[in-house]
């Protein structure tokens, strides 16, 4: 008896030692809590994305990946697109159709985390465009058509950003593609 009584005193202590602490942490969390962005709107705040926000909204996309998804966007940096040939981005943005076909080929219908995408090694989903991406993970790393997944399972109210180093092109979409 007396061995039950010190067992009930030592979780009535801990409980009552951590219940406020678990209590007030969940009210902040939930009063801190603020309603999650859409794709978009994580894009434009990240600071990174400018030329790729400026480009969705040049094709007439803004809407769609406002809307309520679930999107999975590989989504290249200002860097990456950097990386493409003087004067591509803004020969792209003349041409919405071509420009719409380059951007739906880096969104894949539904909300596909990292866990997924390595899950799914050697998997070649079809992007919004129709056109199939190859995933890769090799030494670790997710690779989308041979471009490399540096941030990944940034989340959005409608689905979910991973951070690409380079422009997906539809044209350099070889199969076997970062093997």
């Amino acid at each position: 008896m007396r061995r039950t009584s010190r067992t009930r005193l030592a979780a009535v202590l801990v409980a009552a030692f951590t219940l406020p602490t678990v209590v007030s942490a969940q009210e902040s969390t939930q009063k801190d809590k603020k309603p999650m962005k859409n794709i978009v709107q994580v894009a434009v705040d990240a600071g990174s994305f400018k030329t790729l926000v400026a480009a969705v909204q040049a094709a007439g996309l803004a809407e769609t990946l406002q809307g309520p998804g679930p999107f999975t966007v590989f989504a290249p940096t200002d860097a990456a697109f950097a990386k493409l040939p003087d004067g591509t981005v803004t020969a792209l943005l003349a041409d919405k159709e071509k420009l719409a076909s380059i951007l739906t080929f880096h969104v894949v219908s539904g909300k596909v985390m990292a866990a997924d995408l390595i899950k799914s090694n050697g998997a070649t989903p079809k992007t919004i465009n129709g056109l199939p991406l190859d995933i890769v993970v090799r030494g670790g790393k997710v690779y989308v058509n041979g471009v490399n997944v540096v941030t990944a399972d940034v989340q959005a109210s409608n689905g979910v950003i991973h951070i690409i180093d380079a422009v997906l092109l539809p044209e350099a979409a070889p199969a076997g593609a970062g093997r």
